[in-house]
């Protein structure tokens, strides 16, 4: 895509919603309908917003106003609360429908656990007030490598205090779903060299988002860059993400949760494309002594395989939101021991592992069962592909299998950050 056109998607802003027409969900089955509603609505034009990169920007208007962003608003809030199995459900029923448009929301419940866990009474209220009526958060991800930005937790963005107030500098990547979103947290250093997070609102001067991603699969996130060139901030839009370090919590769970879940709605969209490809025009092969594809034995075999795959990988992630929910209570009232956040790593580490594999086994296995005419473009079945390598890059599963290993080897606690 040209620079022009790059520029061109940048200088759109999100419609802010008209809240008269927001819905507000109160249960988990109302969250799990609107999913199914939605998913039904944006399937259709999936392969085609992939295909031509057509940014979802309707469709993300619909979301708004279906009400799902606010699922994990606390009730004492106004919100469902909604179980984080019934969180992980949403994300795979999207995904499942479109994975670009259902990764765009992953950012908005990661930082709205972070709210819950260290934002003031103060700051809960208002933000949770502004995704009650329909507002999206985005993320302004981790920097590029540098010498100052040598791991995904260093940086050199920074928030300052000038004579005219906090003002914020820096310059982000990865940074999904920001270009549709009505704020826009970062992370950066203060002056104490403590992370915090900062809240910038989408239409702040001095905050550019740039419609620079060109990845070849999950094409329409729109995961590129953020720039701050002294941006005024309101020191009640930062909260101080140094503190979670020393706090065991959900949030770094919750944030892998919604990872694995992604995976698996790419993984179950694979095997149903592949079903009904192999089922309406795939060929037998020639010494099968079938006239169906769908009557050949090894093609039956491996569908087998990878429905228990895909069944046991499911099963695992909502055993996971299962792990969390079972932990909650603790979470936000007394407080996680250590042991029990680490329990949460584990669990998602698991999941993260078994949705990984299943979604790049089926996006590949696809070809072989339904043939080379499956490979043609009018078909686009690549894009299950695209999609399964592009995101499982996100957290690398060597070290889901490490963690995994080292706790039940040696005892040893996961770290505690997002990716964990």
């Amino acid at each position: 895509m040209p620079t022009s056109e790059f520029s061109n998607a940048a200088a759109r802003q999100p419609r802010l919603p008209d809240p008269r027409r927001v819905r507000r969900i109160a249960n988990d089955a109302e969250a799990l309908a609107a999913a199914h509603t939605l998913a039904q609505t944006i399937a259709p034009g999936t392969s085609q917003r992939d295909r031509e990169r057509v940014l979802p920007w309707d469709e993300l208007d619909s979301w708004s106003e279906s009400g799902l962003g606010a699922i994990t608003v606390p009730r004492a809030f106004g919100g469902a609360d909604v179980s984080y199995a019934t969180l992980a459900e949403v994300f795979v029923l999207l995904c499942a429908a479109d994975p670009a448009f259902g990764q765009i929301p992953q950012n908005h419940f990661g930082v709205l656990g972070i709210l819950r866990e260290i934002g003031t009474p103060v700051q809960q209220a208002r933000f949770y007030g502004e995704v009650l009526a329909g507002q999206r958060l985005g993320n302004a991800g981790p920097e590029r490598r540098s010498a100052a930005s040598a791991t995904i937790l260093q940086g050199a963005t920074r928030l300052s205090t000038t004579s005219e107030g906090l003002r914020l500098n820096g310059e982000r990547f990865y940074s999904t779903g920001a270009l549709f979103a009505h704020r826009v947290p970062t992370r950066a250093i203060d002056e104490q060299g403590r992370a915090v997070q900062v809240w910038v609102p989408r239409n702040a001067p001095g905050l550019a988002v740039i419609d620079d991603w060109s990845s070849f699969g999950q094409r329409t996130t729109a995961s590129g860059t953020v720039r701050f060139d002294n941006v005024a901030i309101d020191p009640e839009d930062v909260l101080p993400i140094w503190q979670l370090s020393d706090r065991p919590g959900l949030y770094g769970p919750t944030s892998q949760l919604i990872q694995a879940a992604i995976d698996q709605g790419i993984a179950e969209s694979a095997v149903a494309d592949a079903l009904n490809f192999v089922r309406e025009r795939a060929r037998p092969w020639v010494d099968s002594g079938v006239a169906r594809a769908a009557d050949d034995p090894y093609i039956i075999a491996d569908i087998g395989r990878l429905q228990i795959d895909l069944h046991a990988a499911r099963e695992v992630l909502l055993e996971a939101g299962r792990t969390l929910d079972g932990l909650a209570a603790d979470a936000f009232g007394d407080g996680l021991s250590a042991e029990a956040s680490a329990r949460a790593s584990v669990a998602v580490a698991r999941a993260k592992v078994l949705t990984t594999r299943i979604a790049l086994e089926a996006s590949e296995k696809l070809f072989e069962l339904a043939g080379s005419s499956a490979t043609r473009a009018a078909h686009n079945l690549d894009r299950h592909w695209r999609n399964a390598r592009t995101h499982t890059l996100h957290d690398p599963v060597r070290w889901k299998l490490h963690l995994l290993g080292n706790y039940h080897l040696n005892g040893a606690l996961p770290a505690r950050h997002s990716w964990n």
